[in-house]
């Protein structure tokens, strides 16, 4: 074997966890959307495998195909930087639609006093809010449609640290170490993915936001478009 293959595994492994955990695009939008939408563990778990599935895998693809036709490293590298400006664009107007719609239906859900004349002249006061008894029938689209929106944009995400770590094995046509490396990579990836999301999905979990609770679609948006304008501003 030409290449080494423990150290190739641990670099591998190694970038996935910083890469992720450098990101917080990989974990808040998942954090921020659970908490909102109330979701579950498990499918808190599958639609952020699912979307970390799709993140590594653009990456792993464009590197074979750079490959197997001799794209230079730095052309790769290029495709790779273009490719996170559109996923930042995407996960920026996302969360921006997305806040839209909260601060909407926040608008539509807010309180209203009603006064009532008894026929004994007492007068009661109740509060209550029109659609609490009808919104989550209007909300079965926005629910289907978002982890489908964010698995395109995490498909477009590039993972850049990948593609170097391929070059070395592949120049010396080491394709078991080329096979090995991207596998490595996308466990370590997901797997740091999954465990951040439910670390950061308990502590948001333990903030009492009652006063705010008809605004948490809004915040869970603004998180999301503030991670990806982070990612044009600072380049995470």
């Amino acid at each position: 074997m030409t290449t080494d293959v423990g150290l190739l595994a641990t670099t591998a492994a190694s970038i996935g966890v910083i890469h992720t955990l450098l990101g917080p695009d990989h974990y808040v939008p998942f954090a921020a959307m659970a908490r909102a939408r109330g979701w579950s563990s498990n499918r808190t778990l599958w639609i952020t495998a699912l979307c970390g599935l799709g993140h590594v895998t653009g990456s792993i693809v464009l590197g074979a195909v750079g490959l197997a036709i001799g794209v230079s490293l730095d052309r790769l590298g290029w495709i790779e930087a273009l490719r996170g400006d559109v996923a930042a664009w995407l996960l920026t107007g996302f969360g921006l639609a997305y806040a839209v719609w909260g601060l909407r239906r926040a608008w539509r859900n807010r309180p209203h006093s009603h006064a009532h004349h008894h026929n004994d002249g007492t007068l009661h006061v109740h509060e209550h809010r029109h659609h609490d008894g009808h919104l989550h029938v209007h909300d079965t689209s926005a629910a289907s449609i978002t982890p489908w929106a964010l698995f395109v944009i995490f498909a477009f995400g590039p993972c850049e640290p990948l593609i170097p770590v391929l070059m070395y094995p592949a120049s010396q046509a080491d394709w078991w170490a080329v096979t090995m490396v991207a596998g490595i990579f996308a466990v370590a990836t997901i797997a740091t993915m999954l465990a951040a999301v439910m670390l950061a999905r308990r502590g948001l979990a333990a903030i009492d936001i009652a006063p705010l609770a008809r605004y948490s679609h809004a915040l869970a948006g603004g998180a999301i478009a503030l991670c990806g304008l982070g990612i044009l501003a600072l380049g995470l």
